[in-house]
């Protein structure tokens, strides 16, 4: 039985340094390491993160994932709870070293049913909402704060590292032919940074246009299984494919979940994949099919509109 340790930390500027402490005073038995990349964002589901994924395709039933605080894993309480679903599937143990959660047995079933304990799932949801309430107070905190430093004439955020008043000659000198590297080492600076100061004036910058439209972003929506197992066996566009087969499997009860993560112009391509399971002339429709069918199309009528 493997001893798993997972780590992550929200930014490149951060380190590992206390999570390191709190597992190296766990004493945790020939521990096998994953570590996300720096910066790997809170905000991306946990089963959807390259290290984690990975975790969990290396794991085997007995193992046990180990981590220093449940904030390294998850944020909201909708990710704890899917978390523990697939962990529970796959039976893998899971404990915390360090905060709240520390002193809890997370993966407390009930005998008969097998559903998480009403309890452990009545704490988890009660703890992870009064860490997102936290998060959010600081959030309002810091949103006051800039505005009162607005309000005083200073502008938030950090500093440029070439000054405004060394910006001009930069750029001048750009024009002029220096180098990248050259200006770098003038001003005692990163070339990024130099890259930053002169990033219009370079060959290969291309204006955007304001009022051009921002590209859709990805958005995580709950296939029902018995639409997910239809579209498996479609001809679909590399597109949908990929996304059908990246979705994360959440049990419900019986049956199961895909949440699919892709823009919504897929969805809604995929949704027109699965007009057949309304019926038609010669094919009567399945009423669990089709009730399926609109649970996804309901779902994705909660969308914005695509753009044509």
């Amino acid at each position: 039985m493997a001893n798993m340790v997972y780590k992550r930390v929200s930014t490149d500027q951060q380190s590992t340094a206390r999570q390191n402490l709190v597992l190296d005073e766990a004493g945790i038995e020939d521990p096998v390491v994953f570590e996300e990349n720096p910066g790997t964002s809170s905000r991306l589901h946990p089963l959807q993160r390259p290290k984690f994924r990975t975790l969990l395709d290396y794991a085997r039933p007995g193992d046990t994932v180990h981590i220093s605080e449940m904030f390294r894993l998850v944020r909201g309480t909708g990710h704890i709870l899917d978390v523990l679903g697939v962990l529970h599937r796959d039976q893998v143990a899971l404990r915390i070293h360090d905060g709240a959660f520390s002193a809890m047995d997370l993966t407390a079933r009930h005998p008969r049913t097998g559903e998480l304990l009403s309890t452990v799932k009545f704490m988890v949801q009660t703890l992870a909402a009064a860490g997102e309430l936290q998060r959010d107070l600081q959030r309002e905190l810091t949103y006051d704060g800039l505005r009162a430093a607005e309000a005083k004439g200073n502008k938030g955020g950090r500093r440029p590292a070439v000054s405004a008043d060394k910006t001009a000659d930069v750029r001048t000198a750009y024009v002029e032919g220096r180098s990248i590297a050259a200006l770098a080492r003038d001003h005692g600076v990163s070339r990024g940074a130099i890259r930053t100061a002169v990033a219009d004036l370079m060959p290969d910058h291309i204006a955007i246009e304001e009022d051009a439209p921002a590209p859709e972003l990805p958005v995580a929506l709950d296939m029902p299984g018995k639409v997910a197992d239809f579209l498996r066996s479609t001809e679909l566009e590399p597109a949908e494919r990929a996304a059908l087969d990246q979705g994360v499997t959440v049990r419900r009860g019986q049956g199961y979940t895909l949440r699919v993560t892709a823009v919504p112009a897929v969805h809604h391509r995929l949704l027109a994949h699965c007009q057949p399971l309304d019926g038609g002339p010669g094919a009567p429709a399945v009423p669990a099919q089709r009730k399926a069918r609109r649970e996804y199309e309901n779902r994705i009528s909660s969308l914005a509109p695509t753009r044509p």
